[in-house]
C-alpha cells in the first residue's frame, strides 16, 4: 500500500471545535436544571456527525425550571463563539500538512459540518490554502458514518480510496474512513479518548506524537 493523498477531518482535529461547544451545551443543560445532567457518555452520539442527539428535547424533559428555546439556543450560541474565539490550530497540525507538502501529497477535508463553518475556521487559522477541496456534508453528501465526505474527498484529489489514509478523531469518522476504503489513524482528544476507535488502523495520542513519515510507514 502506497500513501497517494490525505483526508483530513476538521472538528475535533484541526481545531477543538467539539470541547467549546459541548461546554456550551452542558451550561445549557444545567442553567434550565436539567437532571440527569448531560454525560460525556450521551454527547459520544453527537461528535462526527449532525443530529445524533435532539437535544432540545433532552432539556425539555429533564428541565425543572422554565424553558425558553430561544433564548437557550441564543445564548449558547454566544458561549460557544466565546470559547471558539480561545482556541487554535491544534498542535502537530502544521508540521504534517508541511510533511504531506515535502512528499506532494494532495491533502483534502471530509467533514460532517458544513462547509460555511469548515472554510471560515481554516480561514481564521490561515490554513485555507492548504487544502485541495472540502467535501463538507450537504449538497447530497450524507454526514458520518456514512462514507460520502470520503469518497467525495478521494474523487477530488484524483486518489483511489486504497491509496488515501484518513486522519479522524471520532469513531463515526473512523468508520466512514473504513467504509469508503480509506487507511485510517486516530487521533483522540479528551473526550473521544473514551470512545471505541478500535476500527482505525492506528491510533496515536497526537498529531505532535508521530511525524507523517512514521504514520505511513507503520500503516503500509
Amino acid at each position: 500500500m502506497t500513501v497517494q493523498g490525505l483526508v483530513f477531518d476538521f472538528d475535533g482535529l484541526i481545531l477543538d471545535t467539539e470541547g467549546p461547544i459541548f461546554t456550551a451545551w452542558c451550561e445549557a443543560f444545567e442553567a434550565y436544571g436539567c437532571e440527569p445532567p448531560l454525560t460525556v457518555e450521551e454527547w459520544a452520539a453527537e461528535i462526527g456527525t449532525i443530529g445524533g442527539l435532539d437535544l432540545v428535547a433532552m432539556i425539555r424533559a429533564r428541565a425543572t425550571c422554565p424553558f425558553d428555546e430561544a433564548t437557550m439556543h441564543a445564548q449558547r450560541r454566544q458561549r460557544t463563539v466565546e470559547l471558539l474565539a480561545r482556541e487554535t490550530t491544534l498542535p502537530g497540525v502544521h508540521e504534517w500538512l508541511d510533511e504531506a507538502d515535502a512528499l506532494a501529497l494532495p491533502v483534502a477535508i471530509a467533514s460532517s459540518s458544513d462547509v460555511d463553518w469548515v472554510d471560515t475556521h481554516l480561514t481564521r487559522l490561515g490554513l485555507r490554502d492548504r487544502f485541495t477541496f472540502l467535501a463538507c456534508a450537504g449538497a447530497g453528501l450524507a454526514t458520518k458514518p456514512a462514507p460520502d465526505t470520503y469518497l467525495a474527498a478521494c474523487r477530488a484529489l484524483g486518489v483511489a480510496p486504497a491509496h488515501a489514509l484518513a486522519i479522524e478523531d471520532s469513531p463515526h469518522g473512523v468508520a466512514a474512513a473504513k467504509d469508503a476504503g480509506l487507511h485510517c489513524v486516530a487521533v483522540p482528544h479528551a473526550i473521544t479518548a473514551q470512545l471505541d476507535l478500535s476500527r482505525a488502523d492506528l491510533v496515536v495520542e497526537s498529531l505532535a506524537a508521530m511525524t507523517l513519515r512514521d504514520v505511513i510507514a507503520r500503516v503500509a
